[in-house]
């Protein structure tokens, strides 16, 4: 099975999100119901270490939190765009939710990419970007205006090529703590 790692967004983000395809040439958006920010790509995982690592992955013991979106970008850049994406702010529980994943991942002989986390939404894949239309696209987005996202699981997911592109299957949903996880006993409980 070909598998990754993500969160799922709400059904409203996705709708907005998916109102920003501005037709560009060249340019293949994705569609609002595969909409997700990626927490590890696998890859490749044959049936024993998919066993093992959805308990590795059942173990983790992490927070909820909330994702604020931070207007648009390109991957690798404005001279060479490949992939235009939807920015997150700054979220240190979704670096250690990441970190906690990548963990579980590597216990289970699990390649990793080496290179940090880049907390982003895909929004399109560009094959012949046409330059301007691209930089309008960013220039009119650049203050992007969502509403936040509550976290509350990461999901495992299989992803099927096909030729109309990848179809993306959930496996199984792991819930975040509704609250702040702490080793310490508060005081008068």
């Amino acid at each position: 099975m070909r598998l990754f790692i993500a969160i799922e967004l709400p059904a409203e983000i996705k709708r907005q999100l998916e109102k920003m395809d501005m037709r560009m040439s060249g340019c293949r958006w994705v569609p609002a119901e595969q909409i997700h920010l990626t927490l590890a790509f696998l890859g490749e995982v044959d049936g024993v270490t998919l066993k093992r690592l959805t308990g590795a992955l059942a173990a983790i013991r992490a927070p909820g939190f909330t994702l604020r979106f931070s207007g648009t970008g390109c991957f690798p850049d404005r001279r060479r765009p490949r992939i235009l994406w939807a920015g997150l702010e700054p979220q240190p529980k979704l670096d250690a939710l990441v970190s906690l994943v990548r963990e579980a991942v590597l216990a289970c002989a699990i390649p990793q990419e080496e290179r940090p986390f880049s907390p982003h939404i895909t929004l399109a894949r560009l094959k012949l970007p046409a330059p301007r239309e691209v930089e309008a696209f960013l220039m009119g987005n650049r203050a992007l205006e969502l509403p936040p996202a509550d976290v509350r699981e990461f999901v495992l997911f299989e992803s099927s090529l096909t030729s109309r592109g990848a179809v993306h299957t959930p496996v199984k949903a792991f819930p975040l703590a509704a609250r702040p996880i702490s080793d310490k006993t508060p005081q008068g409980t």
